[in-house]
């Protein structure tokens, strides 16, 4: 079912930089008008010194219903929004707002709870597994969470910011539901391996884990969607692991995207 654009059209944005290997454009937009809403989501490349006044200037907009957030954004945007779900204000993240009676921003996090579900329609039991995750971004913030919240006995943390990997550390520990570790690029020893950074999206990107490590049966994981199946996850099927991609990842979040804009519980 196709849009049909007119004065009365509501409008979603999705903001990022870069933002060409985004899928919401076209899935969220398809999904609003299989839900009888006449509304779009577009596509807006902002760099990250110019996200507050391109924010406070789109705010203006009576029509515009919600701002999706992808890389780099997501840590910034949280500060963009008036109010937040507990889940965005322990994550200091959001990748979603929608608005609030009076005009301003409620933010949420939904990142993790698409890319876990995705990895449990696909037949992944979380619980008890030994994780590894690389990058403390806002997606791999939010991921990080919800594979502790899924019970996970074990997250090993891997980002080349250490100052930024060791903050999450700290605060993922404070939960007190499993431990919480510095980790590497190595996935030897693990049962589950996702990369949660953009690395793997450019060609010639080195791969964001050490894939030539992967033993069969291993679960492994990428949060890039563009182009659809990355050098790691090929890698990894190639040695007879499990994969989730990230438009597996997308398809979950995109649900529960429209379900957030409609104000459901999540």
């Amino acid at each position: 079912m196709s849009p049909s654009l007119s004065g009365a059209t509501r409008i979603h944005l999705i903001v990022g930089d870069p933002i060409v290997q985004v899928k919401a454009p076209a899935g969220l937009t398809a999904a609003l008008a299989e839900a009888g809403c006449d509304a779009v989501c577009v596509p807006a490349h902002v760099a990250p010194a110019d996200l507050r006044l391109w924010w406070q200037g789109v705010s203006r907009g009576q029509n515009l219903d919600s701002i999706i957030v992808t890389v780099p954004h997501k840590f910034a945007s949280f500060e963009l929004c008036a109010t937040t779900s507990p889940r965005a204000a322990f994550l200091r993240a959001v990748n979603v707002a929608r608005r609030n009676a009076d005009g301003s921003w409620h933010g949420d996090m939904v990142d993790g709870l698409g890319y876990v579900r995705a990895l449990q329609a696909k037949g992944c039991e979380l619980r008890g597994l030994r994780t590894l995750l690389v990058g403390a971004g806002g997606a791999g913030t939010a991921i990080a969470h919800a594979l502790l919240e899924s019970g996970v006995a074990e997250l090993a943390l891997h980002d080349v910011d250490l100052v930024r990997r060791d903050a999450l550390i700290a605060r993922l520990g404070s939960l007190g539901l499993s431990q919480v570790r510095p980790g590497s690029a190595d996935p030897r020893g693990f049962d589950l391996a996702i990369n949660a950074t953009p690395m793997g999206m450019k060609l010639g990107d080195p791969m964001p884990l050490e894939s030539d490590h992967w033993v069969a049966g291993q679960w492994v994981g990428c949060v890039i969607t563009e182009p659809v199946v990355p050098p790691m996850i090929a890698a990894a099927r190639a040695a007879g692991c499990h994969t989730v991609t990230g438009a597996d990842m997308f398809e979950q979040v995109r649900d529960r995207l429209l379900r957030f804009l409609r104000g459901e519980s999540l």
